[in-house]
């Protein structure tokens, strides 16, 4: 990720995002920690429990950074840019999703 240009708008970054996640493995382990963390939110909705919220960021994250650190080889954007990152997981993980992206 490019240190001097700074990004104001999600799709100025999400070219950048999908730049940096080019492996096919990160992808599918990106895509598997999001489809965990959406169970999660999705059982601390229906059974009105808090504590997988958290549970569900740490191990999507997890997934993620394994991706990044061991395969990508490079370093997370969500360092950066916190907020463009969460909204790239998830652009990502619907993308799959509907075919748009390989897995």
């Amino acid at each position: 990720m490019s240190d001097t240009k700074r990004y104001r708008t999600f799709a100025e970054f999400y070219p950048i995002y999908l730049s940096e996640h080019q492996n096919a493995t990160s992808r599918r382990l990106h895509f598997v920690g999001t489809s965990i963390a959406l169970v999660l939110v999705i059982v601390a909705l229906l059974f009105g429990r808090w504590w997988p919220v958290p549970v569900a960021l740490l191990q999507g994250y997890a997934f993620a950074w394994v991706g990044h650190f061991f395969f990508e080889r490079n370093r997370p954007a969500m360092f950066k840019y916190p907020l463009f990152s969460f909204m790239g997981d998830w652009r990502l993980w619907w993308e799959i999703v509907v075919g748009k992206r390989a897995l």
